[in-house]
């Protein structure tokens, strides 16, 4: 899913050690937090559209609870692997620690590609993902949400699914379901704007106005679509974007060098968020190969597609303008990488928090849906705004105040968290 060779659960673990040994943390307690407390591998067994049955992998992993339910998306992807799971269930522990929401970390997947599959096909997997795992998931228990390739359709089966079997109403056992079932205004937008609150503050740090700065975006899925329209409300110049193109089995940039309108590029986009190709050339785009977002001459790089994206082989070709990284996409930064882009002091706001926009909006409604009373878009974008704001600028001040690169401070505030959750506990 990554690149050969490239283990992401590794890189998280590698991330986490050298976090936990600036901390001085116990043994015991390093021991509990680098593996996940649970995980489950199971297979979905699926009657096809042509009456053939095919088997598909099933993955929940469950990283840590201390704080609160597990919480973490579901992600159809070919390629998902249970080593990507275990990565993202344990950033996603981090991520609700950073933002300082009663959650912990869970992340789910199951190996298989939407583009091939009927809606039916996909549904009866949605179902049979439930029913694998109806036993360790629950409101209070572990919350799954949408991810890569799947959406609030996907989470209303699974809802539906989880709620024939128990025989209750249970709206808060998932997140990301359509509004009038249960989900909550400002959700879609969510993770692309906390995306730009946090560009938004380390632009006012770093003195310089938004208005005058450009950015280059890969991916244009609903991470970088929301971050690229709010970030061009604001007055910022979007100059790139890169996809993926099924067809080709490859990606593209598509660059406007006078910048990108966010309403043109939407209506020549699939819901895999690829552009079309031939409509772009038509609309003035240039087609340029899928690294070219990346050597960009802008300010500001929101690399919002997938892991090991700035690695060792890549991080050599970012310009001197930028000035801050964004990471919209879980992972895409290696720790060689990081090694560069301290040393070139480039302001870079770490995936964990910068796309904490999600889980979020996801904990407000999941509160909205366990209540039984729901918001209005404002109240849910404000108060996401606030939390964003608030928990960047406590990293900042750590980062400041300790000297450590932003990265390190995010994580020495996660893993303090949580450290402190277990202990407290007893559980080690």
């Amino acid at each position: 899913m990554s690149g050969q060779g490239f283990n992401p659960f590794q890189m998280a673990q590698q991330q986490f050690d050298a976090v936990a040994e600036k901390l001085g943390l116990e043994q015991a307690v390093r021991d509990l937090l680098r593996w996940p407390e649970r995980e489950y591998q199971f297979n979905i067994p699926i009657r096809m559209d042509d009456g053939t049955y095919r088997v598909f992998r099933g993955f929940r992993v469950q990283h840590n609870d201390a704080r609160g339910p597990a919480k973490g998306g579901i992600r159809f992807h070919p390629q998902e692997t249970l080593d990507t799971v275990r990565a993202l269930a344990m950033w996603m522990t981090w991520k609700t620690a950073v933002v300082d929401i009663p959650l912990g970390g869970g992340k789910g997947g199951v190996v298989c590609d939407p583009h091939n599959l009927s809606m039916r096909e996909q549904e009866q997997i949605c179902r049979g993902w439930v029913r694998q795992i109806v036993r360790n998931i629950g409101p209070y228990q572990d919350v799954p949400a949408p991810d890569v390739m799947t959406t609030s359709q996907h989470m209303i089966w699974m809802l539906d699914e989880y709620e024939k079997i128990t025989g209750i109403k249970a709206p808060g056992v998932i997140t990301g379901k359509p509004i009038g079932l249960g989900g909550s205004l400002g959700r879609t937008e969510a993770t692309g704007y906390g995306v730009v609150y946090t560009i938004r503050e380390a632009l006012k740090y770093l003195g310089l106005d938004i208005t005058k700065t450009s950015a280059s975006f890969q991916g244009f899925g609903n991470v970088s679509q929301y971050a690229l329209q709010l970030y061009n409300q604001l007055g910022g110049t979007s100059i790139a974007v890169s996809t993926w193109n099924h067809k080709e089995q490859k990606s593209f940039t598509f660059r406007k060098k006078n910048g990108i309108q966010f309403d043109e590029l939407i209506t020549i986009t699939n819901k895999f968020g690829e552009i079309d190709k031939d409509k772009a050339q038509e609309l003035g785009y240039e087609i340029l190969p899928g690294n070219a977002w990346l050597e960009e001459e802008v300010d500001i790089l929101v690399p919002a597609a997938i892991e090991n994206q700035i690695n060792k082989d890549t991080v050599s070709l970012i310009k001197p303008t930028v000035k801050i990284i964004a990471e919209g996409a879980n992972g895409p930064t290696t720790p060689e990488a990081d090694e560069v882009l301290k040393a070139r002091n480039i302001h870079v706001i770490p995936d964990f928090l910068a796309n904490a926009g999600g889980v979020t909006c996801s904990y407000f409604e999941q509160v909205q849906s366990n209540t039984n009373y729901y918001w209005t878009k404002e109240e849910v974008l404000s108060k996401l705004d606030q939390k964003m704001t608030s928990a960047y600028l406590s990293v900042l001040e750590l980062a400041n105040k300790e000297g450590v690169y932003m990265r390190d401070a995010a994580y020495m505030i996660s893993i303090s968290r949580v450290s402190e959750a277990v202990k407290l506990r007893g559980w080690v």
